[in-house]
């Protein structure tokens, strides 16, 4: 018989799978862009290799989905995953205009970075709106995205794994960071988006995301938002409770709604998962966000 690691890469009792189905998610993925816009290094091969001026949300799609397989894939789908973003990286170059010099784009050092702004944003916004993690769970979070950041190749023990390890990455990388053309233009991009061709048909509602990216931009850390100075500072307070109320709208959105935003095998894949762990006997009718709930799993209890 199958058990959970078989089944599902981050089981529902992981500190993952609590923040990953959170739908503060959208929030934590565009801030973790505009996080990682600010090593120039990170940003150029990003703007050199990609079509990310023209299509910024479809970025965040693609990484909603990677982040999705290495979280409620199979282990199998997971490690294809990985495999084939590895095999991107390693075939892609971006040239340093500052110094002449061309760099791998699966440089550890920016592939570290590009992993620790993206977590760290995941989690920090999660629990600024309001999901209920201790200490030690958001340090077992980072612990279990070690998993993720070996998926692109990197050694797990060269990733932080605690809060305070994550903290002591950002105090020593900082000196690097800059606000770059690409980086000003990055932060303009994802407050104004260019709508994917499939979903034009939101276009009309465009107006509305501005206030979207603009939280985003708000969840900052502090230095990112004077480095960028885009926007007039406003209270702490204004943007936690912006935050939460967006949390509390979003958590609301019914299950298959909510996917439509996905790419069709980002949905596809994850509708695979809940036929798996149905199967399995886990409670599935709430769909996966209502797995956080212990007595919705075989035998009402944590394995």
């Amino acid at each position: 018989m199958k058990g959970i690691e078989d089944l599902v890469v981050q089981p529902p009792h992981s500190a993952t799978w609590r923040v990953h189905i959170d739908r503060t998610m959208w929030v934590g993925g565009v801030r973790g862009l505009m996080l990682q816009a600010l090593h120039p290094l990170a940003m150029r091969g990003v703007w050199q290799n990609s079509s990310f001026q023209e299509d910024p949300f479809g970025r965040l799609r693609r990484t909603a989905d990677f982040v999705g397989r290495v979280t409620f894939g199979s282990p199998e789908e997971a490690a294809e995953a990985g495999r084939r973003v590895r095999a991107i990286h390693k075939a892609l170059r971006v040239k340093d205009p500052d110094t002449g010099r061309t760099h791998r784009v699966d440089d550890p050092e920016l592939l570290l970075w590009v992993h620790c702004a993206e977590v760290s944003s995941y989690l920090e916004v999660a629990r600024r709106g309001g999901l209920g993690l201790s200490e030690r769970q958001a340090d077992r979070y980072l612990t279990e995205q070690r998993a993720a950041a070996a998926c692109v190749g990197l050694h797990p023990e060269d990733v932080p794994g605690t809060c305070a390890e994550m903290e002591a990455y950002f105090k020593r990388v900082r000196p690097v960071l800059r606000v770059t053309e690409e980086a000003a233009a990055t932060v303009r991009f994802l407050m104004w988006p260019r709508l994917p061709e499939e979903l034009r048909v939101l276009s009309p509602g465009k107006p509305a995301y501005f206030p979207f990216g603009a939280l985003c931009y708000y969840t900052l850390p502090d230095w990112a938002r004077r480095m960028y100075g885009v926007l007039p500072e406003v209270p702490r307070a204004t943007v936690t409770a912006a935050l939460r109320a967006f949390r509390l709208a979003m958590n609301s959105v019914p299950e298959p709604v909510h996917d439509r935003a996905f790419m069709p095998a980002t949905r596809a894949m994850l509708q695979a998962t809940r036929e798996r762990l149905g199967a399995a006997g886990y409670d599935v009718r709430k769909g996966l966000k209502g797995l956080t709930d212990p007595r919705r799993w075989p035998g009402g209890a944590a394995a």
